[in-house]
C-alpha cells in the first residue's frame, strides 16, 4: 500500500471535518510543526515510528485538508452511480401504494439550506384551490379556474380557461426504458440535457405522487442517463447526510453553472431532495392548512 492508498483508506474511515472546524484546526497543526524539536528526537521518531507517524500525519491531512487538496478528489464516492439509483429503484418499489381520495390534499414541507421553508397543499385532482405557502392557487372546476394573487384587483377571482391536473399521476411509465422516454420527450440532444433530466426527475420526486412501480422505473431511467457521478459526504438542505447523484452541465454551459445532486439516503437510498433542499413531510391531509 502506498501513501496515496493510505491517504483513500483514512479518509474512508473518518471523513472530512465541517468547515467551521479547519481554520482553528489548521492554525494548531501549523503551529505544532514550527516547534523546535532536538534533532535526535526527530530521527527517533523517522527511524522508529514511521509507520505510525505517517498514519496520523495522514489523518491530520485528511481530516482538515479540503479534499481536493490531498488527491482524492472532491467527495467521489467509490460508490456507482447506477447501483445508487437501481437501490433506489429497489427501495421505492418496497413503499406500500398509498391511493388517495380525490377530495384530499397533498401536504410537503421543504427545508432548504437557505430559507424561507416551504409548506405546499396541493389539491389531488386539481379540482380545489391548493395553497402554496400562503398563497392560493385555484381549483380547475368545470374547465374554468379563479385567478388569485393578481397584480390588478379586478381581475381577483376573475375565471380562467383550465385543464384539472392531478398530483396524483397514475399516468407515468413502469418501466426504465418507457420513463426515459417520457422524460426526454422530443428532444434530441442527449448528451447535452443531462441537466434537464436530473431536473424532470426531482420534480416528480417532489411534489408529485407516483405509484411505486413508477418511481422505480424513474430512478432507473435516470441510471441510463450518461456522465453521472456519485458523491460521497454530502447532505441534503436540512444538513441530512447522504450519497449524492450529480448529473453534469450541458457541454459549453458557463463556468458558473451548478449542476444539479440529487441526495438519497446512504443506508435506504430514499430519496432526501438535494444538495439545497430536504423534502421533510409528504403526505396527505384533508384540509387546506392542516399539518399532519
Amino acid at each position: 500500500m502506498d501513501e496515496l492508498d493510505l491517504i483513500r483508506d483514512r479518509a474512508d474511515t473518518i471523513g472530512f471535518a465541517p468547515a467551521e472546524h479547519l481554520t482553528p484546526a489548521r492554525e494548531r497543526l501549523l503551529a505544532a510543526a514550527r516547534g523546535e524539536r532536538p534533532h535526535r528526537s526527530r530521527r527517533l521518531f523517522w527511524a522508529a515510528g514511521a509507520s505510525i507517524g505517517l498514519a496520523a500525519a495522514i489523518t491530520a491531512v485528511v481530516a482538515l485538508a479540503p479534499a481536493d487538496r490531498v488527491g482524492i478528489g472532491a467527495g467521489v464516492a467509490h460508490a456507482d452511480p447506477v447501483k445508487v439509483l437501481t437501490e433506489a429503484a429497489s427501495s421505492a418499489l418496497k413503499e406500500p401504494a398509498k391511493p388517495p381520495r380525490p377530495d384530499q390534499f397533498l401536504y410537503v414541507k421543504t427545508e432548504y439550506a437557505i430559507p424561507p421553508n416551504r409548506e405546499v397543499w396541493l389539491s389531488v385532482d386539481g379540482t380545489r384551490d391548493s395553497l402554496i405557502g400562503n398563497s392560493k392557487e385555484g381549483g380547475c372546476r368545470n374547465g374554468k379556474a379563479p385567478m388569485y394573487g393578481t397584480n390588478d384587483p379586478r381581475a381577483e377571482g376573475t375565471l380562467e380557461d383550465c385543464v384539472p391536473e392531478s398530483v396524483y399521476r397514475t399516468d407515468l411509465p413502469t418501466t426504465a426504458d418507457a420513463m426515459l422516454a417520457y422524460l426526454y420527450g422530443k428532444e434530441a440532444d442527449r448528451d447535452g440535457r443531462a441537466t434537464y433530466i436530473g431536473k424532470a426527475v426531482y420534480t416528480l420526486a417532489y411534489e408529485q405522487v407516483l405509484q411505486p412501480a413508477s418511481y422505480a422505473a424513474l430512478f432507473e431511467a435516470a441510471a441510463k442517463v450518461p456522465g453521472l457521478t456519485a458523491l460521497d459526504h454530502v447532505t441534503d438542505g436540512a444538513g441530512r447526510p447522504g450519497v449524492g447523484i450529480r448529473f453534469p452541465v450541458p457541454p459549453g454551459s458557463s463556468p458558473k453553472a451548478q449542476p444539479i445532486v440529487l441526495v438519497f439516503d446512504a443506508t435506504t437510498y430514499q430519496f432526501l431532495g438535494t444538495e439545497d433542499s430536504a423534502v421533510m413531510v409528504k403526505t396527505y391531509v384533508d384540509e387546506v392548512g392542516r399539518r399532519p
